[in-house]
């Protein structure tokens, strides 16, 4: 889908559902495209500089991608973006031919997320094994969502991103909950197994100090913020 209204189009580099929900209820239109990269290659001290820097190797990947599929349509050699590579790097390795200059911008955006439970980092459980450890863990407890949002304006390079955290606590969460979270599946394709609004898990949340669409992987005034600055 192409923006209709907007003075720019947004791709979204991320295949979760709570996240393509939050951006349409935000009112855009926007594509899909995925990153592919080794996530558990990247390993950071602190969870939000670990998030910060998959959303930086998830744009640089998407990037190189859609370059390469641009530079393949010319019949050209493709451009390869590292991770290492800055805004204004990839600014200066992009040409930009005057109808690309005249063009909407195209802003894409990247995101990850983890849980912290304790002194703990939780990325996506292994197995249903893992994810019923930590919903046990959360039973009666506290763990907080480290996101991050980086918006990539793809016509100039510039790169804004931040992080969110939200901090959340549990009333006593029932074992048969617990399994009947695990064995729906959907617990494995998050961080931490945390699903909040699930309409299993929503009765046994008792306080959330921050906002649920954090939780669930875009925060809508922070990725407004970022959208504004990159413009």
């Amino acid at each position: 889908m192409e923006a209709g209204c907007s003075p720019f189009k947004i791709i979204l580099g991320s295949s979760s559902v709570a996240r393509r929900k939050i951006l349409a209820e935000m009112g855009y239109e926007f594509t899909i495209t995925t990153a592919d990269i080794d996530e558990k290659a990247i390993r950071k001290d602190k969870p939000e500089e670990l998030v910060m820097a998959l959303a930086e190797a998830k744009a640089t990947a998407i990037t190189s991608k859609l370059q390469w599929i641009n530079s393949q349509e010319k019949d050209s050699e493709p451009i390869i973006l590292i991770a290492a590579d800055t805004a204004e790097a990839i600014s200066q390795k992009i040409p930009l031919d005057d109808h690309i200059k005249d063009a909407d911008p195209t802003l894409l955006i990247t995101c990850d997320q983890v849980v912290v439970y304790g002194d703990a980092v939780r990325e996506k459980p292994s197995s249903k094994e893992e994810a019923r450890e930590f919903l046990k863990g959360y039973s009666g407890g506290h763990a907080a969502t480290v996101g991050s949002v980086l918006v990539t304006n793809l016509r100039t390079g510039i790169r804004k991103g931040e992080w969110d955290r939200v901090e959340i606590f549990f009333h006593e969460i029932p074992d048969e909950i617990i399994e009947k979270m695990v064995e729906e599946g959907i617990v494995l394709n998050v961080a931490g197994g945390l699903i909040i609004e699930h309409p299993l898990m929503l009765p046994f949340v008792k306080q959330v100090i921050g906002t649920t669409d954090s939780v669930m992987g875009l925060p809508k005034s922070l990725t407004e913020k970022l959208i504004k600055e990159v413009l």
